[in-house]
Protein backbone atom coordinates (compact mmCIF):
# COMPACT_ATOMS: atom_id res chain seq x y z
CA UNK A 1 0.00 0.00 0.00
CA UNK A 2 2.99 1.95 1.11
CA UNK A 3 4.53 1.85 -2.43
CA UNK A 4 1.67 2.75 -4.41
CA UNK A 5 0.92 6.02 -2.25
CA UNK A 6 4.73 6.81 -2.86
CA UNK A 7 4.08 5.82 -6.59
CA UNK A 8 0.83 7.82 -6.89
CA UNK A 9 3.04 11.31 -5.16
CA UNK A 10 6.13 10.57 -7.25
CA UNK A 11 2.72 10.69 -10.34
CA UNK A 12 1.49 13.80 -9.22
CA UNK A 13 4.57 15.62 -8.23
CA UNK A 14 5.73 15.39 -11.66
CA UNK A 15 2.49 16.58 -12.66
CA UNK A 16 2.42 19.16 -10.86
CA UNK A 17 6.00 20.53 -11.34
CA UNK A 18 5.82 20.22 -14.97
CA UNK A 19 2.75 21.71 -14.96
CA UNK A 20 4.21 24.57 -12.96
CA UNK A 21 7.39 25.07 -15.32
CA UNK A 22 4.59 25.06 -17.89
CA UNK A 23 3.02 28.33 -16.65
CA UNK A 24 6.67 29.81 -15.36
CA UNK A 25 7.34 29.87 -19.63
CA UNK A 26 4.02 30.98 -20.64
CA UNK A 27 4.37 33.93 -17.73
CA UNK A 28 7.84 34.86 -19.44
CA UNK A 29 6.43 35.20 -23.04
CA UNK A 30 3.01 35.63 -22.84
CA UNK A 31 1.13 39.06 -21.55
CA UNK A 32 -1.99 37.37 -20.35
CA UNK A 33 -4.41 39.67 -22.13
CA UNK A 34 -6.19 36.46 -23.55
CA UNK A 35 -7.94 33.95 -21.69
CA UNK A 36 -6.57 30.36 -21.77
CA UNK A 37 -8.50 27.07 -21.89
CA UNK A 38 -7.20 23.89 -20.97
CA UNK A 39 -7.00 20.85 -23.77
CA UNK A 40 -8.90 18.83 -20.65
CA UNK A 41 -11.77 21.42 -21.15
CA UNK A 42 -11.92 21.68 -24.85
CA UNK A 43 -11.41 18.21 -25.39
CA UNK A 44 -15.02 17.46 -23.62
CA UNK A 45 -17.67 15.65 -25.50
CA UNK A 46 -20.01 18.80 -25.84
CA UNK A 47 -17.12 21.42 -26.00
CA UNK A 48 -18.03 23.12 -29.87
CA UNK A 49 -15.68 26.25 -30.80
CA UNK A 50 -13.98 27.31 -34.27
CA UNK A 51 -9.96 26.01 -34.23
CA UNK A 52 -7.36 28.21 -35.75
CA UNK A 53 -4.15 27.06 -35.82
CA UNK A 54 -1.67 29.48 -35.72
CA UNK A 55 1.36 27.96 -36.18
CA UNK A 56 3.31 27.99 -39.87
CA UNK A 57 1.40 25.65 -42.99
CA UNK A 58 4.66 22.74 -42.66
CA UNK A 59 3.82 22.50 -38.52
CA UNK A 60 0.33 21.94 -39.54
CA UNK A 61 0.65 19.59 -42.17
CA UNK A 62 2.69 17.33 -40.21
CA UNK A 63 -0.20 17.38 -37.73
CA UNK A 64 -3.27 19.25 -36.19
CA UNK A 65 -6.31 19.24 -34.26
CA UNK A 66 -9.07 17.98 -36.14
CA UNK A 67 -11.26 20.29 -37.73
CA UNK A 68 -8.60 23.32 -37.48
CA UNK A 69 -7.85 25.92 -39.81
CA UNK A 70 -4.57 26.80 -40.40
CA UNK A 71 -4.18 30.54 -39.87
CA UNK A 72 -0.22 30.49 -39.83
CA UNK A 73 1.84 33.52 -37.84
CA UNK A 74 4.13 35.23 -40.40
CA UNK A 75 1.49 34.90 -43.12
CA UNK A 76 -1.09 35.58 -40.81
CA UNK A 77 -3.98 37.91 -42.01
CA UNK A 78 -6.72 39.14 -39.66
CA UNK A 79 -9.22 40.54 -42.62
CA UNK A 80 -8.38 36.96 -44.86
CA UNK A 81 -9.21 34.81 -40.95
CA UNK A 82 -12.43 37.00 -40.10
CA UNK A 83 -13.59 36.55 -43.98
CA UNK A 84 -13.70 32.85 -43.22
CA UNK A 85 -15.22 32.62 -39.14
CA UNK A 86 -19.11 33.09 -38.56
CA UNK A 87 -20.53 36.62 -38.58
CA UNK A 88 -21.84 35.93 -34.77
CA UNK A 89 -18.62 37.56 -33.14
CA UNK A 90 -19.64 35.92 -30.13
CA UNK A 91 -18.90 32.24 -31.60
CA UNK A 92 -16.76 30.56 -29.32
CA UNK A 93 -12.75 30.69 -31.17
CA UNK A 94 -9.75 28.33 -29.69
CA UNK A 95 -6.24 29.38 -31.20
CA UNK A 96 -3.51 27.89 -31.08
CA UNK A 97 0.11 27.35 -32.09
CA UNK A 98 2.73 24.87 -30.76
CA UNK A 99 2.91 26.17 -26.69
CA UNK A 100 0.53 28.46 -26.28
CA UNK A 101 2.69 31.87 -27.27
CA UNK A 102 1.78 32.64 -31.00
CA UNK A 103 -1.43 31.74 -30.34
CA UNK A 104 -2.09 34.51 -27.42
CA UNK A 105 -0.77 37.00 -30.00
CA UNK A 106 -3.08 35.87 -32.37
CA UNK A 107 -5.53 35.64 -30.40
CA UNK A 108 -5.50 39.16 -29.34
CA UNK A 109 -5.87 40.81 -32.72
CA UNK A 110 -9.27 38.53 -33.31
CA UNK A 111 -10.29 40.56 -29.77
CA UNK A 112 -9.71 44.04 -30.55
CA UNK A 113 -11.35 43.06 -33.84
CA UNK A 114 -14.34 42.46 -31.53
CA UNK A 115 -14.65 38.83 -31.01
CA UNK A 116 -15.76 38.44 -27.52
CA UNK A 117 -15.20 34.62 -26.93
CA UNK A 118 -12.12 33.54 -28.00
CA UNK A 119 -9.50 31.33 -26.13
CA UNK A 120 -5.91 30.33 -26.28
CA UNK A 121 -5.22 26.89 -25.91
CA UNK A 122 -3.18 26.43 -22.89
CA UNK A 123 0.10 24.29 -23.97
CA UNK A 124 -0.65 24.39 -27.63
CA UNK A 125 -0.81 21.28 -29.66
CA UNK A 126 2.07 19.65 -27.37
CA UNK A 127 -0.33 19.93 -24.12
CA UNK A 128 -3.03 18.39 -26.45
CA UNK A 129 -0.56 15.50 -27.53
CA UNK A 130 1.16 15.14 -23.62
CA UNK A 131 -2.69 15.01 -22.77
CA UNK A 132 -2.77 11.77 -25.19
CA UNK A 133 -5.10 13.57 -27.58
CA UNK A 134 -5.36 12.76 -31.25
CA UNK A 135 -3.96 14.83 -33.76
CA UNK A 136 -4.35 13.99 -37.38
CA UNK A 137 -2.38 14.62 -40.50
CA UNK A 138 -3.62 16.60 -43.85
CA UNK A 139 -5.43 13.66 -44.77
CA UNK A 140 -7.49 13.58 -41.74
CA UNK A 141 -5.78 10.48 -40.62
CA UNK A 142 -4.27 9.76 -36.62
CA UNK A 143 -1.08 10.31 -36.61
CA UNK A 144 1.67 10.17 -33.93
CA UNK A 145 3.62 12.94 -36.05
CA UNK A 146 4.20 16.53 -34.34
CA UNK A 147 6.30 19.60 -35.92
CA UNK A 148 8.20 20.21 -32.63
CA UNK A 149 9.25 23.86 -34.17
CA UNK A 150 12.96 23.53 -32.93
CA UNK A 151 15.39 21.54 -30.33
CA UNK A 152 14.58 24.28 -27.56
CA UNK A 153 11.04 24.66 -27.66
CA UNK A 154 10.99 20.48 -28.66
CA UNK A 155 11.66 19.63 -25.23
CA UNK A 156 8.14 20.26 -24.15
CA UNK A 157 6.43 17.91 -26.17
CA UNK A 158 6.66 14.56 -24.27
CA UNK A 159 4.97 12.37 -26.63
CA UNK A 160 4.34 11.48 -29.67
CA UNK A 161 7.05 11.83 -32.35
CA UNK A 162 8.77 14.75 -32.99
CA UNK A 163 9.10 16.27 -36.75
CA UNK A 164 11.71 19.29 -36.87
CA UNK A 165 11.18 19.16 -40.97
Amino acid sequence: MKNIFLFFLSISSFSFFGQEKLDNLLKTWNKRNVPYISVETLAMPKSTAILLDARELEEFNVSHLQNALCIGYNTFDLKETISKLPKDKNTKIVVYCSLGIRSETIAHQLIQAGYTNVFNLYGGIFEWKNNDFQVVDTLGKPTEKVHAFNKSWGKWLKKGKKIYD
